[in-house]
């Protein structure tokens, strides 16, 4: 058992550190910037709420963040009431939220004066992922801390590995994001083919599954597309902010993501028809509409 703290209770956050009190069995100390949600925490899963994160941080072995985007993650860390302000040095800072590898590399280069660690550890598998604790999660940072910091991971995870020094974990996490646009923009236009020639698209799905053409999103997405319904999970504003973020690094690094781009465009239409909450299946949406 570990002196755990987790800031940011959303979707994700919330069952994650579940998992870690619960399978983990750690004693474990919750933040949320809407404190009656650390309350509500608090009466589910037991442990402690507190009301920023420099409290939560102080004198734990781990401190997990699951927060909105790069500058949330400065305010958790950095900021006048951050973690970092109060974590002892050996301490390790794990964060899973999807942010651009050079905040990761700026917390890394920080921790290190504080003797901290930090972990960049985004992850997949969407909210029934983190319900369910079967993340895959991927690492960037230094060998020693990781080692100790993976047993923690995996109260929630099926998956976890350590893909190169810090920022690795964004960047693997980027790929991951550009790999579900593409498959999820080619899915949507085959659905949106077979109803306008009359198919029995869902018995087509069922064969088509089975061979080259299957995929993750076909098995999970498929028949809930080809019926209009998009209210599963990963929101199209957070891929857009994931897409963002992936664009940036490919004007930094000369990457030629030109799908990408493209179906980051298409998001940007679904939110322009009231989509901003649908789950990023709704592609089919705006070739329906």
């Amino acid at each position: 058992m570990a002196k755990v703290a987790f800031l940011g209770l959303g979707v994700m956050g919330f069952p994650m550190a579940g998992h870690l009190s619960k399978k983990g069995g750690h004693d474990v100390t919750v933040y949320n910037r809407t404190f009656a949600k650390a309350e509500k925490w608090v009466a589910e899963f037991g442990g402690k709420a507190a009301r920023t994160p420099r409290e939560a941080a102080a004198g734990q072995d781990f401190v997990l963040a699951c927060v909105g985007n790069d500058d949330d993650l400065r305010m958790v860390t950095i900021g006048a009431d951050g973690a970092f302000q109060s974590m002892k040095s050996g301490a390790i800072f794990i964060d899973h939220t999807t942010a651009s590898a050079n905040v990761a590399r700026e917390l890394h280069a920080e921790g290190l004066k504080r003797g901290i660690a930090f972990i960049d550890a985004p992850v997949s598998g969407g909210q029934a992922g983190a319900e369910n604790g079967v993340l895959t999660v991927m690492c960037g940072g230094d060998v020693e801390p990781y080692a100790k910091a993976e047993p923690v991971i995996m109260a929630f995870a099926r998956a976890c590995r350590l893909l190169g020094h810090s920022g690795a974990g964004q960047l693997t996490k980027m790929m991951n994001q550009i790999c579900i646009a593409g498959l999820v923009q080619g899915l949507a236009e085959a659905i949106h083919f077979g109803q306008r020639a009359n198919l029995d698209v869902e018995a087509v799905l069922e064969v088509i599954s089975k061979g080259a053409a299957g995929s993750w999103q076909m098995e999970n997405r498929g028949k809930t597309m080809n019926a209009g319904k998009f209210d599963f999970g990963f929101a199209v504003d957070w891929m857009r902010k994931d897409l963002g973020i992936v664009l940036d690094e490919g004007r930094q690094n000369g990457a030629n993501l030109p799908v990408t781009a493209l179906v980051d465009q298409f998001y940007s239409e679904v939110q322009k028809m009231g989509g901003r909450r649908w789950d990023t299946s709704s592609l089919i949406a705006r070739l329906n509409r």
